[in-house]
């Protein structure tokens, strides 16, 4: 666990991500914190949003229920050593590269239930899609995405797999909505249940639900 000092830095940086309306701070804000939960993205962004309440979601986020509960846990293993500042990944973010992002951002918000978190460009260039605490990027490139001989060579090359808990009922939704499957719902040696779609550029996205019992 990171020092005092750390974790101050910590809570300020996801102050000034709100501040500049880094959207996937939105997600991490309305995950955690109460007052924020289930809102959209773009209206948490748009909420007041304070240092008191970038140090609760510090402080939730290590399993503590207020930020002074976090610092009094912290006191004793303060030490006057220097200490290595340990960086805290918060999120990720699969990017996709697509010869068209509305016809990207199409398919996954009409096919797979996806919404727009944000798209950039006239005509966009860069777009980002979400769906509970998923997140894929978007990015336009010229031209086909793959080669001609690329799936050819390496057909289940997947740009990314999304993690769920139960993965048979996002699989019969999929199913009902059209989507191509590349390999539909199997149960794998260890025990997780997993299935592959294929977006209309041709990346494979994986979706893997917790092993079965």
């Amino acid at each position: 666990m990171p020092n005092i000092e750390n974790l101050r830095k910590q809570a300020k940086q996801y102050l000034r991500w709100h501040r500049d309306r880094h959207y996937p701070v939105a997600f991490q804000i309305s995950s955690v914190l109460d007052r924020f939960r289930g809102l959209p993205d773009s209206e948490v962004l748009k909420m007041d949003f304070k240092l008191t309440d970038a140090q609760e979601l510090v402080a939730k986020q290590y399993g503590f229920e207020s930020w002074p509960a976090l610092i009094k846990a912290m006191k004793p293993m303060t030490t006057t050593a220097s200490t290595v500042s340990k960086a805290v990944i918060v999120a990720a973010e699969p990017q996709l590269f697509v010869a068209n992002i509305e016809v990207a951002c199409d398919f996954y918000v009409r096919k797979l239930g996806f919404k727009i978190a944000f798209s950039y460009g006239k005509p966009p260039f860069y777009a980002q899609v979400a769906r509970d605490g998923a997140r894929l990027n978007l990015r336009k490139v010229a031209g086909p995405v793959f080669d001609s001989g690329f799936r050819g060579r390496e057909r289940d090359a997947l740009s990314a797999v999304l993690t769920l808990n139960d993965a048979k009922p996002l699989f019969l939704e999929f199913q009902t909505a059209g989507v191509t499957f590349h390999q539909t719902l199997r149960t794998e040696p260890w025990g997780s249940r997993t299935f592959i779609i294929q977006d209309p550029d041709e990346n494979l996205i994986g979706f893997a639900g917790a092993p079965t019992r």
